[in-house]
């Protein structure tokens, strides 16, 4: 009796040790997860002021370019309301949704289309292209476009560091029932890899009328 006494404490000694160990182990696990999490959502924020860094020029943009004479004014409507629909889409955390990532590349996907084409019009005007403050205005443009890139490849870092966290044991027993969920990436698209063009060869004499 003695005996069985003594295996069924230590059994449950043994038993008590791994439930402690399994408890650390979870706990350093979750720390992590959170962490990992305010991560993704750190790089969101990022990403969110580079975006917003380009639609604050917009305004300037438009100002400087509808001074020139007989400019084209549906191009100046078309990314106005890019802009405008851009402004709609409020995601204060990194999405969880590959959706309504989705519906915020889109946004901002229209607002990109619609810079590239006012940039291309305004290659008929040597005037505007002279122009000091356009000018100011394209080497901003230039630069926040790079750093959108920048920042658009660092999220998406962090999330898959998250995705891989989540995935991994012990977490991926548990993630889930704690509101981790995997979050989704930029898509990669053609040519994404690099910064749209919005830079101008000013030394260039303007095409004969």
């Amino acid at each position: 009796m003695k005996k069985t006494l003594i295996i069924v404490g230590a059994i449950g000694g043994m038993l008590l040790v791994g439930l402690v160990i399994i408890g650390l182990l979870m706990a350093g696990s979750y720390n992590q997860l959170v962490a990992q999490s305010q991560n993704v959502n750190k790089s969101w924020a990022q990403v969110q002021n580079v975006y917003q860094r380009r639609a604050d020029l917009i305004p300037n943009l438009v100002q400087t370019v509808q001074g020139a004479a007989n400019f084209e004014k549906s191009t100046l409507v078309e990314i106005t309301d890019a802009r405008a629909s851009v402004g709609k889409i409020q995601i204060n955390n990194a999405p969880s949704e590959a959706g309504k990532l989705a519906e915020f590349e889109q946004a901002q996907g229209r607002l990109s289309s619609a810079l590239s084409r006012l940039l291309v019009v305004v290659e008929k005007y040597p005037d505007l292209k002279a122009n000091s403050n356009f000018r100011d205005l394209q080497v901003q443009l230039e630069g926040t476009e790079n750093r959108i890139s920048v920042e658009r490849g660092s999220f998406n870092d962090a999330v898959q560091s998250y995705n891989t966290a989540i995935s991994s044991f012990p977490a991926v027993f548990y993630a889930g029932m704690f509101g981790f969920k995997e979050r989704p990436y930029f898509a990669a698209k053609a040519g994404a890899e690099e910064a749209p063009k919005v830079q101008f060869d000013f030394g260039k004499p303007a095409p004969a009328k």
